[in-house]
Parts: C-alpha cells; structure tokens; sequence
C-alpha cells in the first residue's frame, strides 16, 4: 500500500507515517496540498499530514483542504513529541562551530539554549529540519551544525552533540491519516490516547444565533466538545466553517439525532469520520 507523507525525507511527518505505517511504501511529498491531491487522484491509499502542533496552533493548510475536499475523511490521529538535537558531521570540530541550520521553528524553539551556549554562532533558516541536516552531511569540510531530529542523524550520518535542546517540554505535533475511505484505521502495536470524532459545520448565512443552536445540540446531549475552531471562507469578512472534535465514537442513536438536528438547522455538516488517536515517540 502507498502512503503519501508530508516531506522531505527525515521529517517529522516522516517519522510519524514511518511509526504508524511500518511496513508500506512511503512516498514524500512537496507540500500538504501534494498530499491531499495524491489521494484525491488514488496514487496513494492515504496520506499523513500535520494538523496542530501545540506551541504554533493549527496548520491552517491543512484544515482548509479538509474542508474544501469532503470527499476525504480522517481515519487516525497520532500525537509525537517534537524534541531537537543539535547535530554536526563526525569529521566536525564540536569545539568549532561555524554556523547552524535549522527550519525557522526549530530554531525559534531551541532559541534559550542556542543563545547561552552558541551566543555569537550565525544562525541561518533553512526550509526544514532534514534539509539542514542534509545540507551538514553534505559539507564535511566545514564545521556546520543542524537542529533536527533523531531520524536526519541517523539518514544523514550526523553526530548528535546535545540532544533535547527545545525550550519547551511540552512541544507535540497532532497528524491526521486522511484517506478519501471513511474507515477507522486500527494499529494494535500503538497505544491508543482516544477516540474521537471529527465535523467540519457551515452555518448558514445571516443566522441570528446561529453558533449558539449548533453548540446546544451537542450540549443538551452532554456531548463533549474537546476542539472548536473557526477558519474564514475566504468569501468575505465575517463568513467561516468549524471544525469539531466530539469525544467518543459517532455510533449511537444519540449521535445520529444530533446529526438530523443540525442538519433542521439548516447547517452543512461534513462528518470527517470516527477514529482513533495513538501515541507515538520521537
């Protein structure tokens, strides 16, 4: 089976399709757009994407195709911690350092220890953790370092000098398996965190109210909402969609009467799919 993954290779993104499909054909992709255009087009069974790391927020790219292609629906999601080593070439003079790469969000959150023990180092962006880390492979001759993860250092031959430099402990990354079957994917040799269930609600035009009638829906059902978030149309000022996350399996007559409520109310719903959220290591 083909899965299309978030590149490039030694991402993040990587490192979770890697953890949640061991044994399928991964294959890298230019942008998230790419992702879910290559299942859309059944190159790919699915395809694993970022949706919200907890420093950042949302990947608001990603939420916008999910709402503009509902042929595609959500069969996993798949929590990672995000830690950051700082790696060189092992021909490299750790004493040395000429310079250090790194996407500009690895090094932004990396900054405290980067700027009390490489202070007066030159930083400089590149346009992702792995392709720093590739770059550094690359250039033997010159005392280089990258902020990247476990997996570039071992692609790229790299020699991790200090591991786990990133500010914040508490750094994880939320990805989704989209694929256009609305199916629960199952992986018994991950640790399940949930279930949950994924909506994505249109209201209608110039409805007085009309959050408010959405919300009691799920409220008077004591539903539990663990994720709301709005996102433009980009149709005009004012004009959004939600998406929902309710806990729990969409599965009881409770939920279908929500549904066919919601539905009365006029609102456009797009129901993203029943699955499960697993727990992955970095």
């Amino acid at each position: 089976m083909k899965i299309a993954f978030l590149g490039p290779q030694a991402s993040f993104t990587q490192l979770a399709a890697t953890q949640l499909f061991p044994n399928e054909e991964l294959l890298p992709q230019t942008n998230i757009l790419d992702c879910f255009t290559a299942v859309e087009a059944g190159e790919v069974e699915k395809a694993v994407v970022p949706l919200e790391n907890s420093i950042e927020g949302t990947v608001s790219m990603t939420l916008d195709y999910l709402y503009k292609t509902p042929d595609i629906k959500i069969q996993a999601e798949a929590v990672m911690p995000i830690a950051h080593h700082l790696m060189i070439h092992p021909t490299c003079d750790e004493t040395n350092i000429e310079k250090i790469y790194s996407h500009p969000q690895a090094l932004a959150q990396s900054f405290h220890f980067l700027d009390k023990t490489f202070k007066e180092i030159p930083k400089q962006d590149f346009s992702s953790t792995a392709a720093a880390a590739k770059h550094v492979s690359e250039h033997p001759d010159r005392n280089l370092a990258a902020v990247a993860n476990q997996f570039a250092a071992n692609l790229y031959g790299l020699k991790i000098i200090h591991r786990n430099i990133q500010d914040i402990e508490q750094n994880h990354t939320r990805f989704i398996v989209i694929s256009k079957k609305l199916e629960t994917y199952d992986n018994k040799n991950l640790e399940i965190l949930g279930e949950k269930s994924g909506l994505l609600i249109t209201l209608p035009e110039d409805h007085a109210g009309g959050l408010h009638q959405v919300l009691s829906v799920f409220a008077w059902r004591k539903m539990n909402l663990s994720k709301i978030e709005s996102r433009t149309l980009k149709t005009g000022l004012g004009n959004y969609f939600f998406y929902i996350n309710v806990s729990g399996i969409w599965e009881s007559a409770l939920y279908k009467n929500a549904l066919e409520e919601l539905k009365a109310l006029n609102v456009e719903v797009d129901f993203l799919g029943n699955y499960r959220e697993y727990i992955l290591t970095s």
